[in-house]
């Protein structure tokens, strides 16, 4: 069975922290990293009922999309409902995880496990992120110690393309320079015109790695005063990662099927289904948000959605596009239904990768807060 450290870098690679909002609080809230995981709640919400269903099922670990403490505290007495939830948690040997904005806009994420559950098909972000800020490194280098070079560089975390690493390209060449006095030359002598056999080594590099890579390259490197660049790389949009998602019905149907469908689909809430459009008018283009999603709308009417579905839908930002003449018809729904689509996502991937050595079990309680409407 894994330890707990384990199960956290394995969320965390398919989630990584930094890709979180600044405001966002993730990670590990509470447990023992050493402490082995044989059970697994997910949820929704750290609420005290989800913390009482997993001392229920004996569970190690309970996984939740929203952090219990997004604000800060001087205190996790059992005095407040999120110090009882703490204390229930720990006094039982159950520790806490949260994946939130980093958990919002990847592949096997909130906003796409939304999509795949309306059925949507040939689905890309609304909004894509950029692709991860890139450098590319060129360093010249002595045959005899290119090797050395090059190894510290990929060690360093350069030449890392998605499932491969250690990614380099290298061409041959000559290397011309005269070493003047107060020189220290690594070949050749102050005063003299040197030609050296070097290679190019090249090389990309995510740019939050630079100074490391960088360093890594003048300790390994030879020569007195190294010849490279670092060259910024173009931002590019990442097709797999963004907010929200925007996709197509395999069949067009009119919003008040589209509306039936999205509440049959979803976890049934007090919230319900709220729709504003046409109701005869037909769906085919669909843009969501999994969450709070109307820092969207206007994107969704300008890459022309026929709806737009999303939660947390406020008046003024809802009537205001509703006004505009190519304005997609709303589909608003549950925050907590919305977002627990991506458990059966997450709770698939822990179990193809812990296979039998773990139970991981989708909480049964609805923290929806919303509780009956007349």
């Amino acid at each position: 069975m894994p330890a707990l450290s384990e199960v956290v870098a394995l969320v965390e690679g398919w989630y990584p922290p930094h890709r979180a909002e600044e405001w966002d609080r993730v990670g590990l809230v509470c447990g023992d990293p050493d402490a082995d995981v044989r059970t697994i709640l997910l949820a929704v919400d750290p609420v005290l009922a989800v913390a009482d269903e997993a001392v229920a099922q004996d569970a190690d670990l309970v996984i939740t999309h929203h952090p219990l403490f997004l604000r800060g505290t001087s205190s996790v007495a059992a005095t407040t409902p999120k110090g009882r939830v703490v204390h229930r948690l720990v006094s039982n040997g159950c520790g806490l995880l949260a994946a939130h904005t980093n958990a919002d806009a990847p592949a096997g994420g909130v906003s796409e496990s939304m999509a795949l559950t309306l059925g949507l098909v040939d689905v890309l972000p609304l909004d894509a992120d950029p692709l991860e800020a890139r450098d590319k490194l060129v360093v010249f280098v002595p045959v005899t110690d290119a090797e050395r070079v090059r190894d510290a560089i990929t060690q360093a975390g350069a030449g890392a393309l998605g499932d491969y690493d250690s990614c380099t390209f290298t061409t041959s060449g000559e290397g011309r320079f005269r070493a003047l006095p107060g020189a220290n030359p690594a070949v050749g002598a102050v005063g003299d015109l040197e030609t050296v056999e070097e290679v190019r080594i090249e090389s990309i590099l995510d740019r939050r790695l630079r100074g490391r890579v960088v360093a890594a390259l003048l300790d390994a490197h030879p020569y007195e005063e190294p010849a490279y660049d670092v060259v910024p790389l173009a931002s590019l949009d990442d097709t797999t990662r963004g907010s929200g998602r925007i996709g197509r019905l395999s069949e067009p149907m009119s919003l008040r099927d589209f509306a039936a469908h999205v509440a049959r689909v979803l976890p049934e809430t007090a919230h319900g289904v709220r729709v504003a459009g046409d109701p005869d008018s037909t769906v085919e283009r669909v843009a969501l948000c999994g969450g709070s999603g109307d820092f969207l709308l206007d994107r969704a009417r300008r890459e022309g959605a026929d709806v737009y579905v999303t939660s947390d839908l406020r008046h003024h930002p809802a009537s205001e596009l509703r006004e505009q003449p190519d304005a997609p018809a709303l589909v608003d729904v549950a925050h907590w239904a919305a977002e627990w689509t991506w458990l059966p996502v997450l709770r698939r991937r822990l179990a193809e990768e812990l296979g039998d050595t773990v139970a991981v079990h989708v909480s049964t309680t609805n923290t929806d807060p919303w509780t009956f409407r007349v």
